[in-house]
């Protein structure tokens, strides 16, 4: 992949979004620029009176690749979506997502309030020719790798179709981002033998076995929640429903792992001299779980990429998040899923129990 020229080889900043603040945002760019792997320019969205304290405290106030776009709003976490986008049209997630829609920026990446980003996305920049609806792609740990999770909650309810396209959407990012050249895809349902599941996965399956029998997509079959944590597949699919209520799970179970852990090996001395001796292997373990290696969750399948990392992301997670950002724009990555949508979409139509393609975005909660 070759530096981008030119705007789109450009990523936008939400400097202002975020519980931890905008001197994290700029350590943040701080950090990316410093990269030899980053090949975009940056452009921070926000407040010029905050922001550019702190680009002087970093060194950064007249360095050639980074930008600053005023912003004079600021959408809070406890704000209501679709009002804040409304009421707050200088806000800086309106205008990083605006300077997607003019072309300025090929990117943008915010740890704001996810309802905003998502909302604003969606009725600001629609979704792909041939994608219905855009769905939140998460990357989670798993034997020997990692998994990406999708729908990780962007559309609650959702259609066979909608699940095939989140199918491909996932199979090209996992492609892009975890190298993987033909990645599985697995189908998230309560059972693995043909037959099982409700009425929305076994429709489902039968048009995803169709794409892996055209070559569109790696097929490995539905997949039960355990195996997802396996090394079984690279994409697990599913409704935006079941997908958060996974993420979450996972977020919960890990925390509580962690605590059980610390809290055991501390209750007696012979067990402190097993955990001295196991240093190497915890901390192994805490960089395995870490969400900061790969920092945000794109909203895939949106003409324009548009990347939320976690509310609480430190500077580490905002970094892994630009440079996610910065290999989909170079990879071309709404043009390589363009390719893939029509074919797909003739095989959906083609399944009997396929319902017919609405043609509009619905709105984001």
């Amino acid at each position: 992949m070759g530096a981008p020229t030119g705007s789109l080889g450009r990523i936008a900043l939400d400097a202002m979004g975020g519980d931890l603040g905008p001197s994290e945002v700029v350590a943040a760019a701080q950090l990316a620029l410093s990269d030899s792997r980053l090949g975009c320019d940056l452009t921070l969205v926000g407040q010029p009176a905050i922001l550019e304290p702190l680009l002087q405290q970093q060194g950064l106030s007249s360095h050639p690749r980074l930008s600053l776009h005023p912003a004079s709003e600021v959408i809070t976490m406890e704000d209501k979506p679709i009002q804040a986008l409304r009421r707050k049209k200088d806000s800086s997630m309106a205008r990083a997502i605006e300077l997607i829609k003019t072309g300025d920026v090929g990117a943008v990446v915010s740890c704001g309030n996810t309802g905003a980003l998502m909302a604003g996305g969606t009725l600001r920049l629609r979704t792909l020719d041939g994608i219905d609806r855009p769905a939140l792609a998460a990357i989670i740990p798993r034997e020997n790798g990692f998994f990406i999770l999708i729908d990780a909650g962007a559309n609650p309810e959702a259609e066979p179709r909608h699940l095939a396209h989140n199918a491909l959407l996932g199979s090209h990012y996992a492609r892009l981002i975890l190298g993987v050249a033909h990645p599985r895809v697995g189908l998230l349902s309560v059972g693995t033998e043909e037959g099982k599941g409700n009425a929305l996965t076994k429709a489902t399956h039968e048009i995803l076995k169709r794409a892996d029998a055209e070559g569109i997509l790696n097929y490995v079959g539905p997949t039960e929640g355990f195996q997802a944590f396996t090394d079984h597949c690279d994409v697990a699919v599913c409704d935006g429903f079941v997908g958060n209520l996974l993420l979450k799970s996972w977020e919960s179970l890990a925390k509580f792992f962690k605590a059980t852990l610390e809290k055991e090996l501390k209750a007696n001395p012979l067990r402190l001299t097993g955990a001295a001796l196991s240093r190497g292997a915890f901390k192994a373990l805490k960089a395995r779980m870490n969400p900061d290696v790969y920092g945000g969750a794109p909203l895939l399948g949106l003409r324009g990429n548009v990347l939320k990392a976690h509310g609480s992301s430190n500077r580490h997670a905002l970094h892994a998040a630009i440079i996610a950002a910065d290999k989909v724009i170079r990879a071309d990555f709404l043009a390589q899923v363009s390719r893939d949508t029509t074919p797909l979409n003739s095989l959906i139509e083609a399944c009997p129990d396929a319902p017919a393609a609405t043609g509009e975005t619905p709105p984001a909660a």
